[in-house]
C-alpha cells in the first residue's frame, strides 16, 4: 500500500500557482539563468532526479534551452569553499535570475548579489540560517522551497526504531561544511531525548572520514546510524552503503536513491517535486515577480523506501506496519 505523508503547507500555494505551459514574457528575449550547486550535474548517484526535474518544469513554461533560454551552470564538485567564487562568477555573467541549491550555496549568492532574484532550492531552515526574513514574506531577494529535513527528523527516528524496536545508541553522520546539519543534528537530539536513545554524532568532510567515522561508531558501541541529505554524501552513498553493510548497522538517509544503491532505509521529502516547484519561481520572477513578495513554500511529500534485501543480510524482520506505509520496497 502506497501512503504518501504530505505536508500541505498554505504559503505561496496560492501566489505561486501557474498554468501548465505559460509562456515567457518578451518574444525573442533569451533569459540567462545561473545554477549554483555543491554537485555536478552529471552525479552518477543522481541521473535521473532533480536537476533534470528543474529543466523539465522550466520546458514545460514555456522556456526551452537554445531558444530563449540560457542556463550558466556552477558546481563546486563537493568542496562548499569554492561556492562563494562561483557565486561571483554567476553575479558577474549579468545572470537575470541565480538558482542556489542547498543552504551553503544560497548563503554564498545571497553574500555575492543583494540584487540579482534568487531561488532558493531545498534549504531547511531558511528563517533560521538567516536567508528569508519569514516565510510568508521572505524580505529580500532570496525565495524558494525548503525541504524540511531538519522537521522530518523525529520520523526518521520512528521508522528506524520500528525497524529495530531495541536500539538505544543511534550515530548520526553529520558533514560540519554543511549548514543545513546543524539544524538536522539539532532536531535528531531532541526526537532522540524523548525516545531514550544515546545521541552519538560522528563528523566526516570526504571519503577517508566517512571511514574512520564508521569505525568511530563500532568504538562508540552505535547499533544504528542515521545518514542526512549532503551532496558529499550522495556522491559517496555506495561508499556508505558498504560501510554500513561491513560493520552491521542498520541504517536510514534522508535521501532516496541510498536505498535504491542498497541502504536498508530512506525518509525525505520528494526531490524532484521540489525542484520543478523551483521552475514556478524563476518563471514568476522572469515574468515581473518580486522575491520578497513570493512566500517561501516547504516539501509537501515525503517518501518512505525499504530495501527488503539488505533487510534479510541484517537478519531484520521488516514490520508489517513499515511495509504498509513505505512508498517503495526494493525487492
Amino acid at each position: 500500500m502506497n501512503n504518501r505523508r504530505r505536508l500541505i503547507i498554505a504559503l505561496g500555494a496560492g501566489a505561486l500557482a501557474a498554468p501548465f505551459g505559460s509562456f515567457a514574457q518578451q518574444p525573442g528575449k533569451v533569459w540567462r539563468v545561473g545554477f549554483l550547486a555543491v554537485r555536478s550535474r552529471s552525479t552518477p548517484s543522481d541521473p535521473e532526479f532533480t536537476f533534470d526535474a528543474f529543466v523539465h518544469g522550466l520546458r514545460g513554461l514555456g522556456y526551452v534551452e537554445g531558444k530563449n533560454l540560457l542556463l550558466d551552470w556552477r558546481s563546486a564538485e563537493g568542496q562548499n569553499e569554492r561556492l562563494p567564487a562561483l557565486a561571483v562568477e554567476l553575479v558577474q555573467a549579468k545572470s537575470d535570475v541565480l538558482v542556489a541549491t542547498g543552504t551553503n550555496a544560497t548563503l554564498a549568492a545571497l553574500k555575492a548579489t543583494s540584487l540579482i532574484p534568487i531561488v532558493m532550492i531545498g534549504v531547511a531552515d531558511p528563517v533560521g540560517n538567516g536567508l528569508v526574513k519569514s516565510l510568508a514574506r521572505p524580505g529580500g531577494n532570496a525565495t524558494g522551497v525548503s525541504n524540511l529535513i531538519g522537521e522530518t527528523s523525529s520520523k526518521v527516528l520512528e521508522f528506524l526504531l520500528a525497524m529495530v524496536p531495541k536500539l538505544r545508541r543511534v550515530a548520526v553522520l553529520a558533514n560540519p561544511t554543511n549548514d543545513s546539519h546543524v539544524v538536522v543534528l539539532k532536531q535528531v537530539e531532541a526526537a532522540m531525548q524523548k525516545r531514550g536513545v544515546k545521541y552519538l554524532p560522528v563528523q566526516a568532510r570526504n571519503a577517508q572520514e566517512i571511514e574512520s567515522a564508521f569505525a568511530a561508531m563500532t568504538r562508540q558501541n552505535a547499533k544504528a546510524v542515521i545518514v542526512p541529505l549532503d551532496p558529499h554524501f550522495q556522491v559517496q552513498k555506495n561508499q556508505i552503503v558498504e560501510l554500513a553493510a561491513k560493520h552491521r548497522l542498520p541504517s536510514i538517509a534522508m535521501y532516496s536513491e541510498y536505498v535504491e544503491g542498497g541502504g536498508l532505509m530512506s525518509y525525505g521529502p520528494n526531490r524532484p517535486e521540489y525542484f520543478r516547484r523551483a521552475a514556478v519561481y524563476v518563471d514568476k520572477i522572469l515574468k515581473g515577480a518580486k522575491p520578497a513578495d513570493l512566500p517561501v513554500e516547504q516539501a509537501t511529500t515525503f517518501e518512505l523506501f525499504i530495501n527488503r534485501k539488505t533487510a534479510r543480510a541484517l537478519g531484520l524482520t521488516i514490520p508489517q506496519s513499515l511495509l504498509i506505509s513505505a512508498d517503495k520496497v526494493i525487492e
